[in-house]
């Protein structure tokens, strides 16, 4: 039985899901919570789940991450939105040599992590999930749930696959969730970004789910407009997104349940939109390699707008 001990900071859709799992399969995990504190703690977490539904009857719930065991792999689930909170939340919770696992849409993220704090190792991780937190601690799996993991190293250099990776990916298989393992975490975060620019943008600025999108033959041109040029992003940082993935993506949303995307969630609910995370970082990437990207651009000075007055 591995020894090594999880922490949650984010215990939402994402985070709730993954911990719940892990902790069903035996591993010891803490979970960090806000809103949902008193409810958890006293009731434990509900997972709905098309693999078969579960309760924890009894969860380690913090409210405070000082009063929290410092912990061997801390796992980020926040919204990027909440990310300038790192700076308080991570150093009390990790081991010393600790591994960091940012659970987080967008590009990025792995460098912001590595200024707060220097004596860990980063991981970054990609979550292919559709999932929603329905009520106090009562999470709703629908669809998929795989992970893709990449270590992170100065500048996004290719890492390999080493073995403190190797040990995370097994916890997790062990808990019945898919794990992919990548030499190369920058190419996975604009693979990734070749889905999430299109159908987290236009879904909030079109009013419309994923099937809307490509039911229509004007939006769905436009989704392949953008893909192609998260496609010229990714070339200016020196990675190649071939063709053939552009074309995957889209039949793989075209098979895809219906989905409200987690931006558009967002949206709806009033909180503040993951622009820059998902889209304003790619761009100023990409930008400061000399390629404009026009149609990413025209989607976040829409989006800036919305969200700015959303907020309001």
């Amino acid at each position: 039985m591995c020894d090594r001990k999880y922490a949650i900071i984010g215990t939402g859709a994402l985070g709730g899901f993954y911990g719940a799992k892990l902790q069903q399969a035996g591993l010891d995990v803490h979970f960090l919570l806000n809103s949902d504190y008193e409810h958890v703690s006293q009731y434990g977490l509900i997972v709905e789940s098309k693999d078969g539904d579960f309760t924890l009857p009894q969860v380690n719930a913090y409210n405070d991450v000082t009063k929290m065991p410092q912990c061997d792999v801390v796992i980020i689930a926040l919204k990027t939105t909440q990310n300038y909170l790192l700076s308080k939340l991570l150093p009390p919770v990790i081991k010393n040599n600790g591994v960091v696992l940012v659970l987080q849409n967008g590009l990025d993220l792995e460098p912001e992590i590595a200024q707060i704090i220097s004596n860990v190792n980063i991981i970054g991780g990609l979550c292919f999930l559709c999932s929603n937190k329905v009520g106090q601690g009562h999470i709703r799996h629908l669809d998929y749930g795989q992970i893709v993991l990449g270590e992170y190293i100065l500048n996004y250099e290719a890492a390999g696959i080493t073995n403190r990776i190797q040990q995370i990916a097994n916890d997790f298989q062990n808990a019945g969730i898919a794990i992919e393992l990548t030499e190369d975490l920058l190419l996975a975060r604009w693979k990734k970004l070749v889905w999430n620019i299109p159908y987290n943008g236009l879904s909030v600025i079109l009013n419309a789910r994923t099937d809307e999108l490509m039911a229509d033959s004007y939006t769905r041109q436009l989704v392949e407009q953008l893909m192609y040029e998260v496609a010229a992003g990714a070339k200016s940082t020196g990675r190649i997104i071939a063709d053939s993935f552009i074309q995957t993506m889209l039949d793989y949303t075209v098979k895809m349940k219906p989905y409200r995307t987690s931006m558009k969630i967002d949206y709806d609910e009033h909180r503040s939109l993951e622009v820059e995370a998902i889209i304003g970082n790619p761009l100023r990437k990409a930008q400061g390699a000399g390629v404009f990207l026009p149609q990413i651009s025209c989607l976040y000075n829409q989006l800036k707008f919305l969200d700015n007055r959303n907020k309001h």
